[in-house]
């Protein structure tokens, strides 16, 4: 999938000094919307971007701190998943364009500027736990149907009904396993 570079995530370098350079972003739903990523609907993210330019090369570190609304695997209800991160990479120059290294860019000779959006992207999609559960369900403090139903349907309640009057054959068989 080939995505536009959005601008305000394009560095340009060429006429910085050597030394570190602060930005900082807030990002929105608007930026996972340019790639087609749906599973946030409301998202609130405070970036800050470190670069860190040297005669050969430049040095990236990225934090990100905020939240995302995601629904919960669970229970479908909507809530907001704390995100925060951290993200170190680095770019080089050569001969072609290269970004098969999650943790090196290669730009090639004569480029003037470098586009952070994908490495943002990746880092806070993945951050993002792969199993989402509402606070409220860990806590017990979330009511809904479906935690209803899955309370009554959980195989606990009805094994504790079915030891109490078990079938008197069986009886005989475990007799044999605990008689050795």
């Amino acid at each position: 999938m080939s995505v536009s570079e959005l601008k305000e995530y394009t560095i340009p370098f060429i006429g910085l000094k050597i030394g570190k350079h602060h930005f900082d972003y807030q990002v929105e739903r608007s930026f996972f919307e340019h790639f087609e990523y749906q599973e946030f609907d409301l998202v609130q993210i405070s970036l800050k971007v470190e670069m860190e330019k040297k005669a050969t090369m430049l040095e990236f570190d990225m934090a990100f701190d905020g939240a995302v609304n995601v629904l919960c695997d669970l229970t479908s209800e909507p809530y907001d998943q704390p995100v925060s991160g951290s993200f170190h990479f680095v770019v080089q120059f050569g001969s072609e364009f290269n970004d098969e290294n999650d943790e090196l860019l290669i730009l090639p000779h004569g480029s003037h500027e470098v586009n952070i959006q994908q490495q943002v992207y990746e880092s806070i999609v993945l951050s993002v736990p792969t199993r989402r559960i509402h606070p409220g369900v860990e806590d017990g403090t979330l009511k809904s149907e479906i935690l209803d139903k899955l309370e009554e349907l959980s195989p606990g309640e009805q094994s504790s009904e079915n030891d109490a009057a078990t079938d008197p054959r069986w009886d005989d068989l475990k007799k044999l396993l605990t008689d050795k």
